[in-house]
Order: structure tokens, then sequence, then C-alpha cells
């Protein structure tokens, strides 16, 4: 199932959302314009390497490869997917935890996500980067935060390919079952040494969302209830 649209209209206009994706974007079309070797010695200086970060955990430069990996990507479908995925919820989630709230959720997620494939991989010599961890938590959020709206979906079946509007919570259900599945099949010795799809770290960034957007949704409504009382 590939989402490509959601039937949630925002009240104000995703400028986090849109700038995370600009960041993404113009790194990826930097390192495109950079030889063989120059993008080698960028993804190694600028991605996570566990070994690295657990081999030196207090360094100001592994601690900050801790976010500047999150803006970077290893190829087209890569960046393509998560930008899709990014514009789709992330304006929506924006909208309603704010723009400063947005960019901590973000952070935090993508932090998690990085933590979660370090503890499931151990100290491989393998660069982490991409966006995926953050956007997983924006995905939990939008399930938590809008559970009645719809995506419009293309859903390929043999040669074919259906267009339909499905509830968000089965879409990203689907996705969060597929990542769970293939995150532990990917637990074995073989699979964890040749690097690949950070299975973890979207597992990772996806509890991270939950639970804050879960925490955020018990905020939301105590406050209502409060004002509805009559508190100030």
């Amino acid at each position: 199932m590939i989402p490509i649209k959601d039937d949630n209209p925002t009240n104000r206009f995703p400028v986090v959302t849109v700038a995370l994706m600009l960041i993404n974007i113009a790194v990826f079309l930097y390192e495109l314009s950079l030889g063989q070797a120059e993008f080698a010695r960028f993804i190694s200086e600028w991605s996570v390497v566990p070994a690295r970060l657990l081999a030196n955990p207090l360094s100001p430069r592994e601690l900050a490869t801790v976010f500047t990996s999150m803006f970077m990507h290893a190829g087209w479908l890569h960046v393509g997917g998560n930008m899709l995925y990014l514009w789709i919820f992330g304006n929506n989630v924006e909208d309603r935890l704010g723009k400063l709230g947005f960019i901590g959720f973000y952070l935090v997620s993508g932090v998690v996500a990085t933590a979660a494939q370090i503890a499931a991989g151990g100290a491989l010599d393998i660069p982490t980067l991409g966006a995926s961890g953050a956007i997983a938590g924006v995905l939990a959020a939008y399930a938590v935060l809008f559970p009645g709206a719809a995506v419009l979906t293309l859903i390929p079946i043999f040669f074919f390919i259906e267009v339909a509007r499905i509830p968000a919570v089965f879409v990203i259900g689907f996705w969060f079952l597929l990542q769970l599945g293939n995150g532990f099949a990917s637990l074995g010795p073989e699979t964890a040494q040749t690097g690949g799809v950070a299975w973890f770290a979207h597992l990772g960034g996806f509890g991270a969302g939950l639970m804050i957007a879960l925490a955020f949704r018990a905020w939301e409504t105590t406050r209502r209830r409060h004002h509805s009382a009559g508190w100030r």
C-alpha cells in the first residue's frame, strides 16, 4: 500500500514540515553532487556509526551525528518514500503539536530510533542514516491523534493498481506490522553484519512517537476538562 493523500485539512501552513523536507532534499542533492570517494567520506563522517559512537559516547562530534544522520539518505527511493510520508502525515501532527512542539517531537523520535537500532544491532561498524526513525514517530502520532482520518492509497494487485480510501490507522498499522516482521527476521548474525534497512530504528521511532502522542492526548483531555469545569 502506498499512501498518496489524506482527507485531513490543517488550520495552519506546515512551516516546520516543509522546512524539514527542504533540508532533507537539499542534503540529498548535495550528496548527489559528490564524487564517489567524497560521498563515502561524507557518509562515514556524518552518519551514525554505532561502533564509533559506543566507543566515544560523550564525544560532541559523535553525538552530533545522531542528529545529522536524520537528514541523510542513501538513494532516491529512500528520500522519496520518507518525504512522501512526512508530507502526508507530518503537516497534521505539526498542526496539533505546534511548531516548537513538533520540532522537539521529531528530534526525540529520531534519537530514540537511533538508540533502538544500536541496542538491537550492537557495535557495528556500519553507517546508520535516514529520516525514517523520526518519521515513524510521526506515523504513530498521526494514528493516535487522528484515528478517524482516511488516506487515499494505491494498492498494487498483480499487474493492476487500485485506488481506495482506507482508514489511516489501518495503513499505519499495516506499515508497523511489516517493520516488526522484518525487524525480527533481521536479527540473525549474518543479516546484521551486512547492513541494510534499519528496521529497529523504525520500531524505536514508532514507539517513541506513540508514547509522546498518548501523553499529549491525555494532557489535552485533562486541559479540556479543567476548562469546561471553569478552572483557569
